[in-house]
């Protein structure tokens, strides 16, 4: 099983925790975690994009000239897609870009993304996330301790000061063990678990 470091808020070391082998020793798999997270950005999509077609746009009722005689190509409005001023041919219409994977293969992903974090050396384990005060400054100070920009912050259940804490530091995310997901793992550079917040995602996602 492996084992990481532990350390509190101060920067210290005070002890180690060993992770579950099947979430944090997982084979990494890029195939699976780029499905999940193309279903994830599919499902961010609004898909309110739309374009009128040939039945939609305003005139051409009249036929432009007669069928015969003329020498010209016939035609039938001028508001066939070859138009200046026609309809679109296949243009996109309001839809859901939403598509499911099978639970199993989310749950797949997850582990390749949160094992590929302990094979890179960025998985870093807090005791605990007491803060003085709901102040920036403090988790500002905390990510200046240990070297971090970009970080994912999971704690067992999110609590307000930290969550007031967190959403102003640019690169920064903070959100309960329940709302852990591939794309935001990913994303952030450093994943920063707490301890009772590694005891919940194997609770719940094992």
């Amino acid at each position: 099983m492996p084992k990481v470091a532990v350390f509190n808020v101060n920067g210290d070391q005070v002890g180690e925790i060993e992770l579950d082998e099947r979430l944090f020793g997982a084979p990494v798999r890029p195939d699976l975690m780029h499905q999940v997270v193309l279903m994830y950005l599919a499902g961010q999509r609004q898909g309110t994009h739309d374009v009128k077609g040939r039945s939609e746009v305003r005139g051409g009722g009249r036929k432009p000239w007669r069928q015969k005689g003329t020498g010209r190509a016939r035609q039938g409005s001028t508001r066939a897609p070859q138009w200046t001023g026609g309809g679109v041919v296949f243009g996109p219409t309001p839809r859901s870009h939403k598509f499911r994977i099978p639970k199993k293969v989310r749950r797949l992903a997850l582990y390749s993304a949160l094992s590929s974090k302990v094979d890179d050396g960025k998985l870093l384990v807090l005791e605990n996330l007491e803060l003085p005060e709901a102040k920036t400054k403090h988790v500002a100070a905390l990510l200046k301790r240990f070297s971090l920009e970009k970080a994912l912050i999971v704690d067992a259940q999110p609590q307000d000061d930290a969550a007031r804490s967190t959403r102003n530091i640019p690169g920064v995310k903070y959100v309960g063990a329940n709302g852990v997901n591939v794309y935001d793992v990913l994303r952030h550079d450093t994943l920063v678990l707490t301890k009772d917040a590694i005891a919940k995602v194997q609770e719940v996602f094992a």
